[in-house]
């Protein structure tokens, strides 16, 4: 029976491994999709993928071991579901699609169409559009309903980098962050991005222009504060966007930075980028450098300002 009455709210993430023995499959998802990696031929790619996927799994797996044995991403954003379907009110219902992992897009289909629900509002909880994060879930949700035999009607929400709640949701996660140190004029924010290979910004891919965005709104707030923008988590021989967040930790370090803010950009639950990367790995090389006080603002999760830009956005898209 379909459901005139109410709208669905798909939420589109990349998810992450629930497991150490969901690790290998979920590496396996990532380097098969051509939308972020093309390695030779269509039909050659999954053969590669396997390869790659269990020769890296090893290594990936002593990560996930030291932040709990997997990851946290589908709880934080079932819980950021939760919290925007309580926000929203009653017309609305929200499903979670991830890319790399499960509850995957064709398992939040299905649970739609048992709603009875064909209205649709798609919304990327990735702030900063690139074809390799948004493109990559629209496309997988395309090759999906094509295989659907119900009508649904959808509407995209594709960006919201430059939204003004989530400025203000950074804002104040970067606020509480400061508050944490003795004297924030001597402290040196690090806005770090998820990065991606500079072919993709070359041939016209807005990530960069969205993610420099966000960072020139936020500082307004932050005007007498030094910051920078590094990014994180490459992979691969070729040319990723710079500076890396390592090499942007070391060079603070070498000018006597004894005080930094990490503040994780276009991540917006806590997963392996945040708290393996940044937490672990990234504090660990600041302490050998000589930063003596390494601290992260907190991922915005649930925060009741990110959650409320959600709203906003949901509530446009369905104006």
């Amino acid at each position: 029976m379909i459901n005139p009455g109410q709208t669905a709210v798909l939420l589109l993430q990349m998810g992450g491994p629930d497991s150490l023995g969901a690790i290998e499959p979920f590496l396996y998802n990532l380097f098969s999709d051509r939308d972020i990696i093309r390695i030779g031929p269509a039909f050659f790619q999954p053969v590669v993928a396997r390869f790659i996927a269990r020769r890296r799994s090893k290594k990936v797996m002593e990560y996930y071991k030291k932040i709990g044995g997997k990851s946290p991403i589908r709880e934080l954003t079932e819980q950021q579901a939760a919290e925007l379907e309580t926000v929203l009110g009653t017309r609305y219902r929200c499903f979670v699609a991830m890319r790399y992992s499960k509850p995957d897009t064709a398992e939040a289909l299905a649970a739609i169409t048992r709603e009875g629900i064909t209205n649709v509002i798609v919304l990327s909880l990735y702030p900063h559009y690139s074809r390799a994060t948004v493109g990559s879930s629209i496309n997988e949700l395309m090759r999906t309903l094509r295989k659907s035999s119900t009508p649904f009607k959808l509407s995209y929400i594709h960006q919201f980098y430059d939204h003004p709640l989530y400025i203000v949701a950074l804002a104040e996660k970067i606020e509480q962050g400061l508050a944490g140190f003795p004297d924030r004029s001597n402290v040196q924010l690090v806005f770090s991005a998820h990065g991606l290979p500079q072919s993709f910004i070359d041939t016209g891919d807005p990530y960069l222009d969205h993610i420099q965005a966000t960072v020139r709104l936020v500082m307004e707030q932050f005007g007498n504060i030094s910051h920078h923008l590094a990014f994180q988590s490459r992979a691969g021989p070729v040319k990723w966007l710079e500076p890396s967040t390592e090499a942007k930790i070391a060079e603070l370090a070498a000018t006597g930075c004894k005080q930094l803010l990490m503040v994780p950009l276009s991540f917006v639950s806590d997963h392996i980028e945040t708290l393996y990367e940044i937490d672990i790995q990234y504090k660990e090389e600041a302490a050998a450098l000589g930063i003596a006080n390494f601290r992260r603002t907190e991922a915005l999760n649930s925060s009741p300002a990110f959650i409320s830009c959600l709203a906003e956005l949901v509530q446009s898209a369905a104006s």
